[in-house]
């Protein structure tokens, strides 16, 4: 477990701080992560990774040249918000584009995604290469559904060297695709990992046992089967990966066996000598290996082994010298440092004009966001728990860390004049930007949506509500692409909306027609019990979630339901 911290709530911060302390001649801080410290050629692409902490050395350990340009740094097994990709891309760039390039999760392609527009919509050419190299989480013929977890490496170091050579922005995303289409990874846990604060591990490892197909945000493993060997379980990993061998190899591969956190490296070196036995018998040529601890999981048992099918292109690539905190490779010239704050990117903090009825609105706002944050808080750990069983045991943390943001950055738009309008603007951002995740990019989309909705219906009447409502379904739906039946939020959000407007429509008053929605919500929310999700980092592990409800629909029925308590007619 995670015993060295401060408080729970900036620890992922106080390590980033203390790594930046650390090695300054690597890394600087900006608002959102870190970028290299030192200059980089002005018109080279900008190679900008990142994901949730608690994964170091990724993402903030391996900024620097030949590698990174700069890394988001969300919360533990969080996803940085869009505000926080967006500021450090800003600071990344230097006239030849970005790359953004992360693991295939849900939230990270959420944020990253709107940080891309904001990017474009300021002159930068972005493009986004996921990384989908864990076999375990889909099969072959659905590469694109995979997650992404110590390939992750691979493909940055591929990228970083490219950009660092002088590639054009459109040939380090083609090698960048290349690299990913071209590696794989199998791992297994012995145990699970603890997040910070908490005294239980997200899972356990039943006594003789190891979990196979894990994932790197404390996710399990797909199956259990018993503890190996060293030489077995290295014969268990060589033999799934050579049987995803991509048409066209020559049999030159990059291999890493990668610590998840608390294995110790002469138990990774034993595997790794089973490995390369096995790798060199079926005839490949292992090229520049790496055996350590590259991508973790906090503090989880477990190891994992990629292959990364090199031809003429990509082994230069993964040859090239490399200068950052947690990994070095051959002998390469540092540059200056860049003069500190380079590239921070100022925010606009007014606040528009709104009509009379929404000013009158805003102490409703406040209202609202003082009765769901005690919801949240009061739920927290429960939605932790459900959420554990097939995810990554965040979304209680997500839930109450947004709506606290949101709630003090409404409070504070209030106190400055806004109206609901403008205040419930200042609470999806605040939302997003501090809870991360995909619930966190969603409720704020939902949130900006019902406040567009308000405004453009004059607010203050019961159609204005149920139409804000349907707005941020539809927001929610459309970034995430969820349906009914998916096992999201949406399943709990669509039928409330429905039967919010068939209430509405039939004469029924705004406060029972509210009460009779959130009746359906919550009966929807625990009928998702029965349901596989279909996206999402549930996904792999959907037998395991069918039994148990989903955690986003959960979270919002308790929402809807603190809502109720407000005097809602007009």
């Amino acid at each position: 477990m995670t015993r060295v911290i401060d408080t729970v709530e900036e620890f992922a911060d106080d390590a980033i701080d203390g790594l930046v302390a650390a090695y300054g001649r690597y890394v600087r801080r900006v608002d959102g992560g870190v970028v290299r410290s030192t200059a980089t050629t002005p018109g080279r692409v900008a190679v900008v990774i990142g994901g949730g902490s608690g994964h170091y050395p990724a993402f903030a350990g391996i900024v620097g040249p030949g590698l990174a340009t700069g890394a988001v740094c969300g919360n533990v097994f969080t996803s940085p918000s869009a505000g926080q990709a967006y500021r450090v891309a800003k600071a990344a760039d230097s006239g030849g584009g970005v790359l953004f390039s992360f693991g295939n999760y849900a939230g990270d392609v959420l944020h990253f995604g709107l940080a891309a527009e904001r990017l474009a919509g300021d002159g930068i050419d972005v493009r986004t290469v996921l990384v989908t190299d864990d076999i375990a989480s889909a099969p072959a013929e659905e590469q694109a559904k995979r997650r992404g977890i110590a390939g992750d490496f691979a493909v940055f170091k591929i990228a970083g060297a490219s950009a660092d050579r002088g590639d054009s922005l459109d040939e380090v995303e083609r090698l960048a695709r290349l690299a990913n289409a071209r590696t794989r990874t199998l791992g297994v846990a012995f145990s699970g990992c603890t997040l910070p604060g908490a005294t239980e591990p997200l899972f356990t490892v039943p006594d003789g046992q190891m979990s196979v197909g894990l994932g790197i945000h404390g996710e399990p493993g797909i199956r259990d089967v018993p503890l190996a060997t060293a030489s077995d379980l290295a014969s268990t990993l060589v033999k799934a990966l050579l049987a995803e061998r991509p048409d066209g190899a020559d049999g030159r591969v990059a291999v890493l066996v990668n610590g998840l956190g608390s294995v110790s490296y002469e138990e990774l070196f034993v595997v790794f000598g089973a490995a390369g036995r096995l790798l060199r018998d079926a005839g490949l040529d292992l090229v520049e290996p790496e055996c350590g601890e590259l991508v973790t999981s906090l503090d989880m048992g477990g190891l994992s082994l990629t292959l990364v099918w090199l031809d003429d292109e990509l082994e230069p690539l993964w040859r090239a010298a490399a200068a950052t905190p947690a990994y070095r490779k051959g002998a390469l010239e540092m540059g200056q440092a860049t003069a500190e704050l380079v590239g921070e990117v100022a925010e606009d903090a007014g606040f528009t004009a709104e009509t009379a009825t929404l000013a009158r609105l805003a102490p409703a706002v406040l209202e609202a966001a003082g009765l769901v944050r005690a919801a949240l808080v009061e739920h927290q750990e429960e939605l932790g728990r459900i959420d554990a069983i097939a995810g990554d045991g965040d979304h209680g943390i997500g839930m109450a860390r947004g709506i606290a943001a949101a709630d003090d950055a409404a409070r504070s738009a209030v106190e400055s004049g806004a109206g609901a309008h403008a205040a419930l603007t200042a609470a999806a951002d605040a939302w997003s930007e501090r809870a991360g995740g995909t619930s966190g990019a969603l409720w704020a989309a939902a949130i900006s949506a019902a406040a567009g909705a308000l405004r453009d219906g004059g607010g203050g009447n019961a159609d204005a509500v149920v139409s804000a409502v349907e707005a941020g379904l539809a927001a929610v739906q459309r970034l995430g692409k969820a349906e009914v039946g998916d096992k999201t939020m949406v399943d709990a959000f669509e039928p409330f909306a429905a039967e919010l407007r068939a209430r509405h429509d039939g004469g029924t008053s705004l406060s029972d027609s509210w009460s009779f929605a959130v009746d359906v919500a919550r009966r929807a929310a625990h009928e998702t019990a029965s349901l596989a999700p279909r996206l999402g980092r549930a996904r792999p592990l959907a037998e395991r979630s069918i039994g148990h409800p989903d955690a986003g629909a959960i979270s919002f029925g308790y929402i809807v339901e603190a809502l109720s308590h407000m005097e809602v007619d007009a």
